[in-house]
C-alpha cells in the first residue's frame, strides 16, 4: 500500500503532493514501483496535529481519487470520517483505512455495513493532539489484541462481515518508543487472531530513534526508509496482510523475499524429504 498525502503538515512528505496533480503523479509512480494499493489521505494524524473541517479533506482527496481511479488504481480511502468514506467509496475508492477504527464517528461503523468495502480499523485510543498521553499499557500486545477483538464486535453488531475486516496494530499512535517493537515482535499473534493484518511502520518515530546518531538525535524521517523496507520483509515472513508504506520499491522487493522465503519451507529438499 503505497502512501498518498494530500496535506500540507504530513510527518514525513507534508506538502509535496498537496496539490492533486502532484498527488495523482506521485500515486502513478507508487504503482510503477509495484504498489497494489493507493491510500488517499485528507487529514494529517502526526503527533500533535489538529483536525481539518470536513470540506476541507474532501476538497483535498475527492480528485485525486478520480485521477488515480480513472487511470486503474486499486484506491484506499484514509479517513476517519464517515461521510469522506461514503463520498470516497462512491467515486471508486476499494477500502476504508480508519485510524480510529470507528471510534472518531460513531456513523463509520453502520457506513461500512451499508457500503460492503474492506474496512481497515485500526488499534487507537484518541486524536494525535492526545495520544502521546494515552500510552500507559499492562501488556501492549495483550492490550491491543483486546482492544481490537472490542472494535470487531462493535463491527459485527453494526452488520460489518467478518471478511470485509483488516486489522492494524496501531504503530506510533499512542505508542511512543519501546511499545511498538513488542508488536512487531508479536505480530504473529496478531495474525493468528484470523482477520488480514495491515502494518504501517514507514518512516514512523520509533524507527527514528533505533537509528539515532552518537548524538541522540533521531535521523529524519526520509533518512528511515531502509528500515522501513526491512520492517516489511520481517511483517511479511510472519504473514503480514500488507504493509503501508512511503517508499514502494524497496517493500515490493522485501515481500517479495517473504513470500519466497515461506514458500521454501514447504518445498522438499534434495533428499526428497521435508525441511
Amino acid at each position: 500500500m503505497g502512501v498518498v498525502n494530500v496535506t500540507p503538515d504530513s510527518f514525513s512528505d507534508g506538502g509535496r503532493w498537496f496539490e492533486p496533480g502532484a498527488a495523482i503523479d506521485h500515486g502513478l509512480r507508487l504503482l510503477a514501483d509495484g504498489a497494489d494499493l493507493l491510500d488517499v489521505g485528507g487529514e494529517s494524524t502526526r503527533p500533535g496535529s489538529r483536525r481539518v473541517p470536513v470540506e476541507v479533506e474532501l476538497e483535498r482527496v475527492l480528485p485525486v481519487i478520480d485521477g488515480l481511479v480513472a487511470a486503474g488504481a486499486a484506491v484506499s480511502i484514509d479517513t476517519t470520517r464517515a461521510v469522506v468514506a461514503e463520498r470516497a467509496v462512491e467515486r471508486g475508492a476499494v477500502i476504508v483505512n480508519d485510524v480510529s477504527g470507528g471510534l472518531a464517528d460513531d456513523a463509520m461503523h453502520a457506513t461500512v455495513a451499508r457500503l460492503g468495502t474492506v474496512y481497515v480499523a485500526m488499534h487507537w485510543r484518541g486524536h494525535a493532539d492526545v495520544m502521546d498521553t494515552l500510552a500507559t499499557y499492562d501488556d501492549v500486545v495483550t492490550d491491543v489484541r483486546r482492544e481490537l477483538a472490542q472494535r470487531v464486535a462493535s463491527l459485527r453488531a453494526a452488520g460489518v462481515r467478518d471478511e470485509q475486516v483488516v486489522l492494524d496494530p496501531g504503530l506510533g499512535f499512542a505508542k511512543p518508543g519501546e511499545d511498538n517493537w513488542p508488536l512487531l515482535a508479536r505480530l504473529g499473534e496478531l495474525v493468528a487472531d484470523g482477520f488480514p493484518v495491515l502494518v504501517g511502520a514507514s518512516r514512523k518515530r520509533f524507527l527514528g530513534h533505533l537509528l539515532a546518531g552518537p548524538d541522540g538525535e533521531p535521523v529524519p524521517p526520509h533518512e528511515r526508509d531502509r528500515a522501513t523496507t526491512a520492517v516489511s520483509a520481517l511483517a511479511a515472513s510472519v504473514g503480514a496482510w500488507c504493509v503501508r508504506v512511503h517508499e514502494v520499491a524497496g517493500s515490493a522487493d522485501a515481500v517479495r523475499v517473504a513470500a519466497a522465503w515461506r514458500g521454501g519451507r514447504s518445498e522438499p529438499n534434495r533428499a526428497g524429504g521435508t525441511p
